[in-house]
């Protein structure tokens, strides 16, 4: 999970809203900055009924989901907020403004290249590559252990399932990318913010389907379904259809209204999975009613809790399964620590909030119907950055672990992680790879290149994170759909949520906590506030679920009828 990737209230596509214009603001309300809002309607509200609330607090509607109750609004009135939050037909408003640009990808995600100084080459043997794999596939440790090398060739993937990458966008121009691209489904619902994301790259600040700015949503991508193609590498179901959805802007926030609109598109569109790897800013954990925070603010989270909720329904009961990042901020979700990251933008700078599990939400991954995955490394041990806990973990994948091995010649190595696909514009500016196309001196242990015959290369690189485990539960659940689903009306394909969530987790090879169950992370090099207790037995606990997913057994052992 990026950043741990983040979304909150932000202004974006009306791709699929209705849009309202020439609602003016009341000439009475104090003239300030036109800021931007994402407002969520009580229950039962009408659409009408929530425009005519809103128009009243001194807002302008810019574009309206009716279906989940949400509006993107601008206003310029400095009590915008308070108004809409008293408002009966409003839950809130929860306001977009950046305090600054922020790093394209988190400090976990990214370790080995803060510690630069110290990392060693690639120091894990290469696996031997079965006959027919890719050129990289044998650096491809969790293909290896999820047995997603053995389960293509019963199932590789079926075209027809769609698989959404709900991220920062795909690179459809990376050749192990394109041959699975589907540019028919794909969409842009997160224009650039400049004050975050930089200058836009084109004139309406929406980026061209099939463009990744950012480089998280291509490596998620690559894992999920990166072409078996003789090239490169290969993902858990080389044979599905890859769909770009970018909620995430190109700096790493994911905003609550680009993030609705990708769902509510998912959910219209029929695809199948949809992989989600953040979570919502400006709020680390939403909450119904914080102390710490002013009423606007809790207004806010309990909007940003009640679309989310709505939003993942219907795409869930639109046939999509949901699969979610469980985080990296090595807590136990089910008794989490104080927040003292909230809000990550805005007028109010972060301050310490204690966070009650009954009442806060890490969303989406403990909102409804959503699959969420911790994240192990090559020993399958829990990585030290992994969130974890009895309640929330589902199931547990491959994710990376830079730490890994302590003790051996593999501890803090490169190739504890995750090796995926990458665009070259994102390296060239990261600075692993010079205008020329060449890897810089240095970045050989972390960035690979490949071309073809004709010229074309395309760029690969490691990273570790929950960000990268999901992906590999999410190839999985397509891989379940391509075995078990069925032709449905209007020339469609698919397996019902609850059906490949229920074989997902029966399959996964379940694991035992470690003993003694409180696993200190200090030889590793992380303070005592990495230590975690893992509870619960071996078939459901903390820090695996229901175990490691399984891609052989999950395309071998039968599909129980649901009762």
């Amino acid at each position: 999970m990026s950043k741990r990737f983040t979304v909150g209230a932000v202004a974006t596509a009306a791709v699929l809203a209705l849009t309202v214009t020439g609602m003016a603001v009341p000439a009475s309300a104090e003239p300030t900055t036109v800021r931007t809002f994402t407002v969520v309607a009580e229950d039962g509200v009408s659409g009408d009924a929530a425009v005519a609330a809103i128009r009243s607090a001194g807002g302008t509607v810019v574009s309206r989901t009716d279906e989940v109750g949400v509006y993107q609004v601008t206003s310029d009135r400095a009590d915008f907020a308070a108004k809409a939050t008293t408002a009966g037909a409003l839950i809130g408003a929860a306001e977009q403004r950046a305090i600054g640009r922020k790093p394209k990808l988190d400090r976990v995600e990214q370790e080995h290249l803060l510690a630069a100084a110290t990392t060693k080459a690639a120091a894990r043997k290469p696996g031997k590559r079965p006959a027919k794999m890719d050129p990289l596939d044998d650096k491809l440790w969790g293909l290896e252990m999820i047995r997603a090398d053995k389960a293509r060739k019963v199932e590789p993937g079926d075209r027809r399932v769609t698989v959404g990458v709900l991220d920062t966008g795909v690179d459809a121009s990376h050749p192990d990318i394109a041959p699975n691209f589907n540019w028919a489904l794909s969409r842009n619902f997160a224009p650039d913010i400049p004050e975050i994301d930089g200058a836009c790259e084109v004139a309406s600040c929406l980026d061209p389907v099939g463009t990744d700015d950012g480089g998280h949503g291509t490596h998620v991508a690559g894992t999920v379904g990166a072409a078996a193609n003789g090239y490169g590498l290969s993902g858990v179901a080389p044979g599905v259809s890859l769909v770009n959805l970018k909620g995430g802007q190109d700096s790493g926030y994911f905003f609550l209204n680009p993030v609705v609109n990708a769902l509510l598109h998912a959910g219209r569109s029929g695809l199948d999975v949809v992989n989600m790897s953040f979570y919502v800013d400006p709020w680390l954990y939403n909450c119904t009613a914080n102390p710490a925070d002013s009423p606007e603010a809790q207004a806010a989270q309990r909007a940003t809790i009640r679309a989310m909720k709505r939003a993942l329904t219907f795409a869930h009961n639109r046939g999509v399964t949901l699969v979610g990042a469980l985080g990296n901020n090595h807590e136990d979700l089910g008794d989490p620590r104080a927040d003292s990251s909230s809000p990550n933008y805005g007028d109010v700078a972060p301050y310490p909030r204690e966070i009650d599990n009954d009442s806060c939400w890490d969303l989406p991954t403990e909102g409804p119907h959503v699959v969420s995955v911790s994240s192990v490394g090559p020993s399958g041990e829990k990585a030290a950055y992994s969130n974890y806990g009895t309640e929330q973990t589902a199931i547990a994948a491959p994710g990376g672990w830079y730490r890994d091995g302590f003790g051996t010649d593999t501890f803090r190595t490169d190739a504890n992680m995750i090796l995926s696909t990458y665009p070259k514009k994102v390296l060239q500016e990261e600075g692993a790879v010079d205008e020329d196309g060449d890897i810089v001196p240095g970045a050989e242990t972390f960035v690979f290149k490949e071309c073809k015959k004709h010229g074309q290369c395309g760029y690969f690189t490691y990273l570790q994170g929950t960000s990268m485990a999901a992906p590999h539960a999410s190839g999985v659940a397509a891989l379940i759909v391509s075995r078990y689903g069925k032709s449905q009306g209007r020339g469609g394909y698919g397996l019902a949520p609850d059906s490949v969530e229920r074989h997902l987790l029966r399959t996964a090879t379940a694991h035992a906590c470690p003993e003694p169950r409180l696993r200190s992370y200090v030889d590793e090099g992380r303070p005592v506030e990495f230590d975690a207790y893992c509870d619960g037995p071996v078939k459901l606990n903390g820090f695996y679920g229901h175990g490691i997913i399984d891609a052989y057994a999950a395309v071998t052992k039968p599909l129980k009828k649901s009762h």
